[in-house]
């Protein structure tokens, strides 16, 4: 009888080809991205409809330009500098774009400092981020206004302002016609207005300035002209050292609704357009009037805190 003793452990010379036994299997169901996040790309790739997202590098051997949206740009050490605010569902009686507002009782302007029209005295288009008290981006606006325009009539100029969302959408349109400022005050071809339209081309209302001897008045309108709200300044709206707090209130005076507040950044407010302002309102307000008030601020902003490079110069 012959023994046969067998390897526990058999090296074979030649490791078996599992690709050839490899078959592929049904694809998983995809899994949505979170909401308010329109997808996911791979390490080191940003997508133009995500701008919360910027990349850690920049991709070496890549014919596609790497695209970013209007805002703060990042640094190399920043690796998530921007976080947007989650995109709500749609509602039903809210103008799309508005719905982050129902949400919010309260909202920050940033404007973006601007060191070429500091240094030279050119006039640049305005750029703003908005965002809600965590720190998160709800929108953000950029003037789009033509040099010419810009750097003739300096404060006074017309403007367009576009507001665009986390996907770069343009959810809402600010427009400023020119208004002489030659005529009396009293006149009305002399009052300041700004036309709110959300979506764009549909106007959802006008802030109007109202003349006033010493302080500064709007009235906030709906679409048909018609008052509803009332913004009331302080009589010097060139406060140095202090905030400069502009009241929104009922159109009999008695009921305070909000507030819109330019807060004093110290020598950064006294020497370059970079201001800040915060806006109040009740969380149940009617969405578009919460847009109105936020409309408002920007056209404050242009008529007492834009500063003329020209007339700094002068001073």
């Amino acid at each position: 009888m012959e023994n046969q003793i067998k390897s526990t452990d058999p090296t074979p010379d030649d490791l078996p080809d599992y690709n050839s036994h490899f078959v592929p299997g049904p694809p998983g169901p995809a899994v949505p991205p979170p909401a308010g996040y329109p997808g996911v790309l791979p390490m080191g790739y940003y997508s133009p409809q995500q701008p919360s997202t910027f990349p850690l590098h920049q991709p070496t051997g890549s014919a596609l330009p790497v695209q970013y949206q209007p805002g703060k740009y990042p640094m190399p050490h920043q690796s998530a500098p921007v976080m947007w605010m989650p995109g709500p569902a749609p509602m039903l009686n809210c103008p799309p774009g508005l719905e982050y507002l129902t949400q919010l009782d309260n909202i920050h302007v940033l404007q973006h400092f601007e060191p070429l029209e500091m240094y030279t005295g050119f006039e640049t288009n305005n750029r703003y981020d908005v965002k809600n008290n965590s720190n998160q981006m709800v929108y953000i606006v950029n003037e789009d206004t033509d040099d010419f325009t810009r750097n003739a009539y300096r404060t006074l100029r017309p403007f367009v302002l576009r507001i665009t969302d986390y996907m770069g959408r343009e959810v809402m349109t600010m427009q400023r016609p020119f208004r002489c400022s030659c005529c009396c005050f009293c006149c009305p071809s002399a009052r300041q207005e700004l036309e709110v339209q959300c979506p764009p081309g549909v106007t959802i209302g006008f802030v109007a300035e109202h003349w006033n001897l010493c302080r500064a008045v709007y009235s906030i309108q709906n679409e048909k002209k018609e008052n509803v709200l009332r913004v009331r300044g302080p009589c010097s709206t060139y406060g140095c050292g202090s905030d400069s707090v502009f009241e929104v209130q009922s159109l009999d005076g008695v009921s305070n609704i909000g507030s819109i507040i330019r807060k004093w950044n110290g020598l950064l407010s006294a020497m370059a357009d970079a201001d800040h302002f915060d806006i109040h309102f009740p969380l149940d307000l009617d969405v578009k009037m919460k847009a109105m008030v936020f409309g408002a601020c920007f056209l404050i902003d242009f008529m007492y805190f834009e500063r003329s490079p020209h007339r700094r110069s002068s001073r």
